[in-house]
């Protein structure tokens, strides 16, 4: 393991290439699991297939550089692929790549669970408006585990003893502050807008946003992800206002992809009481939150509690 680390120490970009490559490796996967899972249907069987029951080879499964040399169609019968597969590896690949290169390496392979139960997430919930309990409460648990096992993701240096309980000890509050904080804040919503505004679902990956990046982590993603949400949404809304969209929604036309799973989309005019998916809008903080942004925001939260003690 120490001569590993030795030559990816002196050689980094070999470390970024099979970062890279393992991440879009991983996104194939996660591919499978977006398609499937909400379906109810096994990850494991059968293997690949094209939407007319071809099987796929295995070189016509390499991620992304496949769909990219057979254009984006399948080889047996021409049918198109979606492009959201490669786009999923790609994406993968890259956060992975992001997360070796801005992170010691135990925390980088943590961040590198994290990001694998947060891309599935979003792209379930954009298709479903559901985030799946495996993603969720099992984020939650795996945590939970690697932060007693790897103390660094919090800060703490020295595995074993002391660091190995605040691992564990910060990792269940930030998993209990980062739930409760959005359990109430949609129970307030809900009162004020007097229907449901946030599913059990988004509450839920909270906690495993707290259990990952601590209570710290799990009130700034929610916050950040409001804003993302309103950056994002606003816009459409005064487009379609100076348009004068209406009408009622559309469906497409049904996608297969590799694994012969199939995908309806459907698309409609945005308004007030309309369901938007709030899940990607939290997973987009919390990875900008892990990349970059997690040292000013907990100096900041350091000063706001300095603050409260000395007025106190």
């Amino acid at each position: 393991m120490t001569a590993a680390v030795q030559v990816l120490e002196s050689f980094p970009w070999l470390g970024w290439i099979l970062a890279f490559v393992f991440g879009s490796i991983v996104g194939s996967f996660l591919n499978v699991c977006i398609y499937r899972i909400p379906a109810e249907r096994s990850v494991v069987t059968p293997g690949s297939h094209c939407g007319c029951g071809a099987p796929i080879a295995w070189y016509d499964n390499i991620p992304i550089l496949s769909w990219l040399l057979l254009r984006g169609k399948a080889r047996c019968c021409g049918r198109p692929f979606s492009i959201r597969y490669p786009l999923v590896e790609f994406l993968t690949g890259t956060l992975f790549l992001l997360a070796w290169v801005t992170q010691p390496i135990p925390v980088a392979l943590c961040y590198w669970v994290f990001f694998g139960l947060l891309i599935p997430a979003v792209f379930i919930d954009l298709d479903h408006y559901i985030i799946p309990d495996r993603f969720s409460v099992g984020g939650l648990f795996a945590g939970i585990l690697l932060s007693t096992l790897v103390p660094e993701l919090h800060g703490f240096a020295n595995p074993g003893g002391v660091a190995t309980f605040d691992g564990l000890s910060t990792a269940v509050i930030g998993a209990l502050v980062g739930s409760a904080v959005l359990y109430w804040f949609g129970a307030l919503a809900e009162i004020v807008f007097r229907k449901e505004a946030l599913g059990q679902g988004d509450v839920k990956l909270a906690g495993c946003f707290g259990a990952f990046c601590g209570w710290q982590g799990a009130v700034f993603s929610l916050f950040a992800g409001a804003l993302i949400g309103t950056v994002l949404l606003v816009p459409v809304l005064i487009w379609q206002r100076i348009k004068g969209e209406g009408g009622t929604a559309h469906t497409e036309e049904s996608e297969e992809g590799p694994g012969g799973d199939e995908t309806g989309e459907e698309d409609g005019p945005i308004g007030f009481g309309t369901a938007v998916p709030f899940g990607p809008m939290l997973c987009a903080a919390a990875v900008l939150y892990v990349l970059w942004l997690q040292p000013p925001v907990r100096a900041w939260f350091d000063e706001v509690g300095e603050l409260l003690r000395l007025a106190i």
